[in-house]
């Protein structure tokens, strides 16, 4: 990979990014503090992701893709408490926990690689 456009779980944690960015909804968009939250840390993901991978380094990068699972745990908690208070529907909300239980797993697995070739 020669950037971090082309990695997967950049594109991955992107798309994730652009659907809450796009959240459509009267009682959603009025909570200012809510969808600035959950907006900040979806940009956390992908951020983290291009940032780690621009420091040149495999421990740097580890470090940062930690930083972006951290934050697919925050909107995770988000998305749960978005669906309680009926901002989002369930079909969406499953889409959305979903994604986001993929991304962190493709993370883990990420770090593993990485972990496993700084052994080495």
């Amino acid at each position: 990979m020669k950037t971090f456009e082309d990695l997967p779980i950049y594109k991955k944690a992107k798309e994730l990014s652009v659907r809450i960015y796009r959240i459509d909804n009267s009682k959603y968009l009025k909570d200012y503090g809510f969808k600035d939250q959950i907006q900040r840390a979806a940009v956390s993901v992908m951020n983290n992701i291009a940032e780690g991978f621009e420091r040149g380094s495999d421990r740097d990068f580890i470090k940062f893709l930690y930083y972006s699972k951290g934050s697919v745990g925050e909107i995770r908690s988000l998305l749960n408490l978005a669906f309680e208070l009926n901002y989002i529907e369930k079909d969406f909300y499953e889409l959305m926990k979903n994604d986001c239980i993929e991304i962190s797993q493709q993370l883990a697995n990420f770090i593993k690689y990485l972990s496993n070739k700084l052994e080495k």
